[in-house]
Formats: structure tokens, C-alpha cells, sequence
């Protein structure tokens, strides 16, 4: 089976202890400027995004020491968190992913940054990798 036709990736994103100094090693790496630090409570972080010319990154900080993004990086450090894709209809992929037997870990999409839905699946369903649906509020 393929990836679906409307799937594009939106964002890596990236989990740090301090989204201070990760943005001043980022730019200074990337040539860019980060535009605008959002706080994500559903999720519990800070985020930074950076665009480059074909992809964005997202940089997360966690804003509790309960945060799932503290427990990753207390668990495993700073690093890669999740890789995120743009989606057509979010619920409509959970409902499809769901009955191929996907394991998710929303199985309704919650508020997210930029004005975006969101909805993970679970690691053990993509080989240990963190997968964001993401889709445009309509």
C-alpha cells in the first residue's frame, strides 16, 4: 500500500532541554531566524519552528518535568522527538489508520501549534517512530 496522495511532510521535530540555547545553535547552523515561540499546552511544551528551503523543524521544550517530552528526554536525551505530516482530513486518517490496525495514541485530534489539529500514533506501530498527523483548523 502507498502513502496516501494527500500526505506531505510538515515538520521533524526536535526535543531539547532549553529551547533557548537549542535556537541560538539552530540558526547559527540553519542561516535562519526562528519565526515566533508558541506555547502547546495539550502538550505540555514550549516550541520554536525554523524553516529551511524544503522542510521545517520544530524545536520542543518541555514545560513540566510531567511533560511526555520530559520523560522522552529523560529517558532517551535531547534528539530527534517525531517526524510530522500535513493531511488532508486528520480524522478521516485516524479512522482509516485505526482500522489497519494502527495503534494511536489520539484517536481524535487535539489543538496543536500554528492553529493546527494533531494526532500521534504510537512508536510501536512505525518501528520505534513517533508520527504526527497534523491538519489546518477549517
Amino acid at each position: 500500500m502507498s502513502i496516501p496522495s494527500t500526505w506531505q511532510l510538515d515538520h521533524i521535530g526536535i526535543a531539547v532541554s532549553s529551547l533557548n540555547t537549542a535556537l541560538k545553535q539552530y540558526e547559527i547552523l540553519l542561516g535562519t531566524q526562528h519565526y515566533g515561540r508558541e506555547h502547546v499546552h495539550s502538550q505540555g511544551v514550549e516550541v520554536a519552528f525554523l524553516d529551511t528551503s524544503n522542510a521545517r523543524i520544530e524545536l520542543l521544550a518541555p514545560l513540566s518535568l510531567d511533560s511526555s517530552v520530559a520523560k522522552f528526554i529523560n529517558k532517551r536525551g535531547e534528539g530527534m522527538h517525531h517526524t510530522a505530516f500535513l493531511v488532508n482530513d486528520i480524522q478521516s486518517e485516524l479512522d482509516r489508520l485505526s482500522a489497519l490496525g494502527w495503534d494511536l495514541i489520539h484517536r481524535q485530534p487535539i489543538s496543536g501549534a500554528h492553529g493546527k489539529w494533531v494526532a500521534f500514533l504510537h512508536p510501536k506501530s512505525a518501528h520505534a517512530v513517533l508520527i504526527e498527523l497534523c491538519a489546518y483548523k477549517k
